[in-house]
């Protein structure tokens, strides 16, 4: 059973880690790790058989240990003891000027509140970009929150890094990706949630997972006019989005009228003002509402007869997480409600979000939810086996059709968080944050005690 340490800094200048009797018995230990520096020292039991650990000031010089008072995690492999985890969050986006309170401009909230399950968790997570690398000494100048401010410190290289790279295109800047090789390849350091999803790539994922094929809509990359016709006239309706977009951008919804043999497109135009035009071809309406958009950057996907509430479509944003064993759980889960006329149900075009209880009666409430967690569970287990890379969290848009059946619209791989300002998911919000730090314990003891599992 792992266990976590207060590591406590005392003025003297001996080489002598003083430990807990427990930690020692049967056992030879010889150096102390913190992050990617290790040093030799003595080790001695603790006279007071406390549960403290005991370092000098000099050992935390050597070791470039910020003294936050943090209860720690302790890793014994062979004759080492590692103390952390050191947690790396790589993003970009700092201020030139790197003010004190705001490194990260108006994102900065965000990570101080990541930060802030440091004590509930059991690890030493901080920020850094490329710029603070200092990759002939070993070192990173990271960003701490403790005690309400942000803090800089000299720290050494982690033992895992999170990637909380904002959007795609900072993803793609090849500075960028060099420095991620660098420190996976040449420091064997664990990356996770390593990068945005294509929902093309997904769904062509997922269809080799028979345990989610039923979740699944007929998904399509754009290929032709006919293409879209033969779509509308089993489905009645589909939607067209980019293959790499986000927050609902670019989403447009085309509907059939059988009877009156008309085309409809429903839309967000650049103003942020929902649309919904009438066309008598498909073929107007295409060269109309994608006169200048390149098709071939978007799929099709099968329109789905959505529950409803007060006549407006509900679909579901679900969270999950993996923990400081890897296992995974639903962490938090929402109902979000269509603005009038909108082809999303998020926020930005008009959506409301409520909780599950909040729309559907209890025991319907239930089944809802254990219905969508199953899904959930299923399909981050599935993507998990079959896309590259460690994923510690995912946010997947799920629908339930008026048969009962759920359906997968998009996975998120750094899942945005606008659900949470529902007074009533706030605790959703810390489980979340919590979660996606504690996998980094998991991950250090996988890199420590198992490489060949992690690095295969």
């Amino acid at each position: 059973m792992r266990k976590r340490y207060l590591i406590e800094v005392v003025q003297n200048d001996q080489m002598i880690v003083f430990c807990p009797p427990a930690i020692l018995k049967d056992k030879t230990i010889k150096r102390i790790a913190f992050g990617s520096k290790s040093i030799a020292v003595d080790f001695l039991p603790h006279p007071d058989h406390t549960d403290r650990i005991v370092i000098s000031r000099v050992i935390q010089k050597a070791l470039l240990f910020p003294n936050f008072k943090l209860p720690l995690h302790v890793f014994i492999e062979g004759q080492n003891l590692y103390i952390g985890p050191l947690v790396g969050i790589f993003t970009a986006g700092f201020l030139h000027s790197e003010e004190e309170d705001q490194p990260i401009g108006e994102r900065t909230q965000f990570f101080s509140k990541l930060l802030s399950v440091n004590k509930t968790v059991g690890a030493l997570p901080f920020i850094f970009g490329e710029q603070h690398i200092d990759w002939e000494h070993g070192t990173i100048e990271g960003y701490f929150y403790n005690h309400r401010e942000w803090q800089k410190h000299q720290i050494p290289f982690p033992n895992v890094i999170y990637d909380r790279l904002p959007n795609r295109r900072s993803e793609g800047i090849p500075r960028l990706i060099k420095v991620k090789e660098r420190l996976q390849k040449e420091y064997l350091i664990p990356w996770y949630n390593p990068g945005f999803f294509n929902k093309l790539e997904v769904y062509e994922r997922l269809q080799q997972e028979p345990t989610v094929e039923e979740y699944l809509p007929e998904t399509q990359a754009f290929t032709s006019f006919s293409m879209i016709e033969t779509m509308l006239s089993n489905y009645g309706h589909v939607f067209i989005k980019p293959k790499n977009g986000s927050l609902g951008l670019g989403v447009h919804q085309i509907i059939y009228d059988k009877y009156d043999d008309d085309y409809f497109c429903r839309f967000q135009d650049k103003n942020e003002i929902n649309r919904l035009r009438k066309f008598s071809t498909l073929e107007q309406l295409v060269n109309n509402i994608f006169a200048n958009q390149s098709l071939e950057r978007m799929i099709v996907q099968q329109g789905i007869h959505l529950l409803r509430i007060d006549h407006r479509p509900v679909d579901f944003r679900v969270h999950t997480n993996k923990d400081d064993f890897g296992n995974w759980h639903v962490s938090a889960l929402a109902a979000k409600i269509a603005g009038p006329g909108s082809v999303t149900t998020h926020k930005r075009s008009g959506g409301e979000i409520r909780t599950i209880h909040e729309i559907f009666q209890k025991t319907e409430g239930d089944q809802y939810i254990e219905k969508l967690s199953n899904a959930a569970l299923l399909l981050s287990k599935a993507l998990d086996k079959q896309i590259e890379g460690i994923i510690g969290e995912i946010g997947f848009d799920l629908g339930i059709d008026k048969n009962g059946d759920v359906w997968l619209f998009e996975a998120n791989s750094k899942p945005g968080r606008s659900i949470f300002s529902h007074p009533e998911l706030k605790q959703f919000d810390f489980l979340t944050r919590q979660l996606s730090i504690a996998f980094a314990v998991f991950l250090t003891e996988q890199s420590l005690l198992y490489p060949e599992e992690l690095f295969q």
